[in-house]
């Protein structure tokens, strides 16, 4: 595995986005605008019918319509682009040759919804002039651990050896070449079908570590693990190779659509490692869920990486201070794009610390951003927030730091 050459890239929507920018905005496109291209994304989370659909059950037209709204909210924004969960739980928001239809659709999991989630999305958000990033998960399977709940079709019922249950949920094994192959196969199979920008994945690997869980890959170690000190290294192993042959498969395919992941913001602390932040996070991607999050942009294996870095100014564990400029040192010299993901869901969330009750918290994160030029954007969670703004901390951003539309870095 090695470093994969980055090419120019386009976005077929290049020129939708002057249509819709609105009288007396200027648009910005790196030739003398009036701000440099930026970043401006929201995540449109469907699984559990997070943001979208509001319920299952809906029918097609009031689940378009639910859809168009959210993209005309990411424009009102001053957005430029939504990043669209498009395989929530093995499943499809297309008419996918892979995995069933998901049920946060209709409420049954492989029943047609009776019209084109995806290709609406990228075919709506491009008349807007935003980007449509597919958000795809690749290994959790479902909520639950009764295999005999998904359709009969499903893959991980006809191929039983490929599942783990852990923590009340089911997971493909990253283990198993056969998996990793699949998950990329039902993946790419968008790719091919849509003018989609990106390939988009969230921080979500191995499962994140439960007190008394144990996560029984024994077969797959005991078959796959020859040569590897232990099986931590082999578990990063499996995740490197699933990011790497992504990445390769992409550029294969349309070597202009981009590959992103948002991770977990702490890759390891200083005391666990000296190249770590300095931070005291009781979870590290590299131990936990064995995603060396550093080193695919350090190889330039990434266009860009999003981590969320979900904590205020200040938070001792995990300072939005410290986690920024140590994200900027990481990308530095790699060609990487660096966007920071913003935890809009805890503004104004009284069950949150005093600084997400101040609407101006999150002006603050971007005005601290501005000292850092590699830091290229901010990605928002999530939609329904973006929408809702319950304490206004998302109309302050706009006010104080979206004056204008512009594009997003190439």
């Amino acid at each position: 595995m090695g470093r994969i050459t980055r090419r120019s890239l386009t976005v077929a929507a290049a020129g939708a986005l002057a249509a819709t920018v609105t009288a007396g905005e200027a648009l910005a496109d790196g030739r003398g605008g009036a701000h440099r291209p930026q970043f401006r994304g929201m995540w449109l989370a469907t699984v559990a019918n997070r943001d979208w659909p509001s319920r299952p059950g809906l029918t097609a037209a009031e689940q378009r319509a639910e859809l168009l709204a959210f993209l005309d909210t990411a424009v009102r924004r001053r957005l430029n682009a939504v990043v669209f969960q498009v395989r929530p739980t093995a499943d499809a928001l297309w008419p996918s040759p892979y995995e069933p239809w998901a049920e946060y659709l209709t409420g049954a999991q492989g029943r047609d919804p009776g019209w084109d989630p995806l290709g609406t999305a990228v075919r709506e958000a491009h008349r807007r002039g935003l980007e449509l990033h597919a958000w795809f998960n690749p290994y959790r399977v479902a909520g639950h651990t009764d295999v005999s709940r998904l359709v009969p079709t499903h893959p991980a019922r006809m191929h039983p050896e490929w599942v783990v249950p852990y923590g009340g949920k089911l997971y493909y094994n990253p283990g198993l070449p056969e998996v990793r192959r699949f998950v990329q196969d039902a993946m790419l199979d968008a790719v091919a079908r849509y003018d989609i920008d990106a390939v988009h994945w969230d921080d979500y690997f191995y499962p994140y570590p439960g007190a008394g869980q144990v996560f029984d890959d024994d077969a797959a170690w005991e078959r796959h693990g020859a040569g590897f000190p232990d099986r931590a290294a082999w578990r990063r192993d499996n995740i490197d190779r699933l990011v790497y042959e992504t990445a390769v498969r992409v550029k294969r395919l349309k070597p202009r659509v981009r590959f992103g992941i948002s991770p977990f913001a702490v890759w390891r602390n200083r005391a666990t490692d000296p190249l770590g932040s300095a931070t005291t996070a009781g979870v590290q991607t590299y131990d936990d869920l064995y995603a060396d999050t550093r080193g695919w942009v350090r190889r330039g294996w990434l266009d860009y990486i999003v981590p969320q870095v979900y904590w205020n100014i200040g938070f001792t564990a995990a300072d939005y201070a410290v986690l920024v400029p140590w994200w900027s040192e990481v990308v530095r010299d790699t060609g990487v794009h660096l966007y920071i993901g913003e935890a809009l869901y805890k503004a104004g969330d009284p069950a949150q610390p005093a600084p997400w009750q101040d609407p101006a918290e999150l002006s603050r994160h971007l005005t601290f951003d501005q000292g850092f030029p590699r830091v290229r954007g901010n990605v928002w969670f999530s939609a329904k927030e973006v929408a809702a703004d319950r304490n206004g901390a998302m109309a302050r951003v706009v006010a104080d730091h979206y004056p204008y539309r512009v594009r997003p870095p190439r």
